[in-house]
């Protein structure tokens, strides 16, 4: 039983230090990595890190963005590398990551604010990204933005109900 108690402490020892790293070292789930690229890609973008948006972006990437043109990779990365606007503030928020299996979706909203022709814009955009794992690694094959407009009030001049456009466009029902 004598030699028995130095290697139970011996034991004991390597696990308590084995599991005190282990703590030390959070593993991060697929949701926080994938909102962590998001962040990236956007902080990238801002700094001009081509190559940053390069390793994040699949070969076969597909962009659509918020006037309805697509884009591939080589544009994304054109439109990075082109980037000259005065951005006070991007800020992402919102999000909502779900992941199956080796595919995962991320929607959130990226709030703009800078300077356009010498005025003061804010721009807020939701996005809808498609990621899946290759190489061990998530890259994104798909994005699409969508403009958010400000709240307009119910009676503004110029607003219309979809019936109204189908009857002005010939499609819906005549008066």
């Amino acid at each position: 039983m004598g030699s028995r108690s130095p290697l139970c402490g011996i034991l004991a020892a390597a696990l308590a230090v084995t599991s005190s790293a282990a703590q030390r070292v959070p593993v991060e789930s697929d949701q926080q990595v994938l909102i962590k690229l998001e962040r990236g890609w956007n902080e990238a973008f801002y700094r001009k890190d081509v190559a940053f948006i390069a390793n994040i972006l699949a070969d076969e990437f597909i962009a659509t963005y918020d006037d309805g043109s697509r884009g591939d990779k080589a544009k994304e990365l054109a439109l990075v590398a082109e980037f000259n606007q005065q951005v006070e503030s991007a800020t992402q928020d919102e999000f909502t990551v779900k992941v199956y299996r080796d595919t995962a979706v991320v929607w959130f909203t990226l709030h703009v604010v800078g300077t356009k022709q010498g005025q003061r814009a804010e721009l807020t955009l939701r996005y809808t990204d498609v990621w899946v794992i290759r190489d061990g690694g998530w890259v994104c094959v798909s994005t699409q933005s969508t403009r958010v407009n400000p709240k307009q009030p119910a009676a503004c001049l110029g607003c219309f109900s979809m019936s109204d456009a189908l009857t002005r466009f010939g499609d819906g029902p005549q008066p």
